[in-house]
């Protein structure tokens, strides 16, 4: 029995002195760059709009998301704290007092003269220290500083969306106030039309049916106001909301900009193409690359339960039956040990836990290569749709323009008498849609270009973000 235990200690001890495992993330196959620097640290300037500036630096310092990514770095940097304590010694005080009676029946007697009630005190120092022989503490808290910095890299992920997320929101709002002016605009034309044909109507020039015609008209662009107006009003709660207001803020929303058509329309160019440093640009990548070197570290120290471990333990102190004898040289007591301890019955739990950690890892793993695919796919979709609205905005806004012209003619030609109310009609509907869809390919430019910069990394400077950070780790 007892060949059989050394056996298998050996054996344990065997696999847990195995190659340490790789704490790099698995290789992939990815394109060919085509593009070398791009900055897109801050790519919501390039917008030249300081309402927009001023409501992402709002978001990065008040959002509640980000807020808690923050306090889960402070839990995480408490965790490596926690696992590097067990590096060092701990030393404890113990003061103690205490009072007993013996029996005085026993089968050994008390001796004459002493009498069955004794007091003891007692004040020492109590060290102890496991000797870290097969580097598993140094192993855990290498583990806990890799979580440290995903957790770091957690908070840029949340930085990136969230300056995403305060960009689309913008200018899905200056989109809806261009809008809602439009249909006002549209309605003052809509009341001078009605107008007109009620003068026309008095005169006998047209019909009821023109009139009734044009009535419904203006009601019609009362009613997409409403609509209009609602829209505006969600986006402005819902801006209230990212840059983290009060909840009063958020019932009451005032949000500041600049609304105008023109500078709607006039969308920034910025460098498209794919970098050679995708992988680092994505803040998410980063995360998981630290979450599989954890995960490494951890299936490391769970084998190390495997090898034998040696503890150390001292005291140093005062005894006395009497209190007053407490600090004299015949009280000095102190002590030395060392122990080694190696598991032999519990080896089925020490490989769960492996097995365990390792499933674990597996899991980092997987999700790491389909975030790789992921990236990839964002940015192939943000450069197909960052070209694919630019060409559609273009062409509504050649069809506005010959929407317009036809419009002009067909008022001419009802007025001079060659055509019907309708054609005007039709032609004014018409008018009002490529003008409603001029903007809205305005906003789908500017938002394409948000979705590229997010999907390049964009948010956060990957070169230097996390330099304390790493530096502050090193030293621990």
């Amino acid at each position: 029995m007892t060949k059989r235990l050394l056996v298998l200690a050996l054996s344990a001890a065997l696999a847990a002195c195995a190659t340490p495992t790789p704490p790099a993330p698995p290789s992939v196959e990815v394109p060919a760059a085509t593009i070398e620097h791009l900055d897109l640290s801050h790519w919501w300037t390039s917008f030249d709009d300081p309402a927009l500036s001023a409501l992402v630096d709002e978001a990065l310092a008040n959002n509640l998301d980000l807020q808690a990514a923050i306090a889960r770095i402070d839990a995480a940097r408490a965790q490596v704290t926690l696992a590097s304590a067990s590096l060092y010694p701990t030393l404890g005080l113990g003061i103690n007092a205490s009072r007993s009676k013996a029996t005085e029946v026993g089968v050994i007697p008390i001796p004459p003269g002493v009498g069955a009630t004794a007091n003891d005190f007692r004040v020492g120092l109590n060290a102890s220290y496991e000797i870290d022989l097969w580097g598993k503490y140094r192993t855990a808290t290498r583990a806990a500083q890799s979580d440290l910095l995903a957790t770091q890299y957690a908070r840029e992920t949340v930085r990136s969306t969230i300056a995403a997320a305060v960009a689309q929101t913008y200018f899905d709002l200056i989109a809806a106030d261009a809008q809602l002016q439009l249909l006002k605009d549209t309605l003052a034309l809509r009341e001078q039309t009605v107008s007109l044909q009620t003068d026309r109507a008095q005169a006998g020039v047209i019909g009821q049916y023109d009139l009734a015609q044009a009535k419904a008209e203006r009601d019609a662009v009362r009613a997409d106001i409403a609509t209009a107006q609602r829209a505006v009003s969600q986006y402005e709660s819902a801006l209230a909301v990212l840059v983290g207001r009060s909840p009063r803020d958020v019932f009451a929303p005032h949000v500041v900009r600049e609304p105008s058509l023109a500078k709607l329309l006039a969308v920034p160019t910025v460098p498209a193409g794919l970098p050679s440093d995708l992988l680092e640009r994505r803040p998410d990548l980063r995360q998981l690359e630290k979450q599989i070197a954890a995960a490494s570290f951890r299936i490391d120290r769970a084998r190390a339960d495997f090898l034998p471990s040696l503890d150390l333990t001292g005291s140093l102190g005062t005894e006395s039956a009497a209190l007053r004898h407490l600090v004299s040289g015949p009280a000095l007591i102190w002590s030395l040990g060392a122990g080694l301890a190696q598991p032999l019955f519990n080896f089925n739990a020490i490989e769960a836990n492996v097995e365990a950690q390792t499933a674990q890892r597996e899991q980092f793993v997987v999700s790491y290569r389909q975030t790789v695919q992921n990236a990839f796919k964002d940015v192939h979709d943000a450069l197909a749709a960052n070209e694919s609205t630019r060409a559609a905005l273009a062409a509504q806004s050649t069809r506005r323009e010959e929407l317009q012209q036809a419009y002009e003619l067909s008022d001419l030609r009802y007025k001079a008498g060659y055509s019907p109310y309708l054609e005007v009609l039709d032609a004014q509907r018409q008018l009002l849609q490529a003008q409603t869809l001029s903007i809205l390919a305005a906003r789908d430019v500017r938002l394409a270009l948000v979705d590229l910069a997010k999907a390049l990394g964009g948010g956060w400077d990957y070169k230097t973000a996390l330099e304390p950070a790493r530096a502050a780790s090193a030293r621990k």
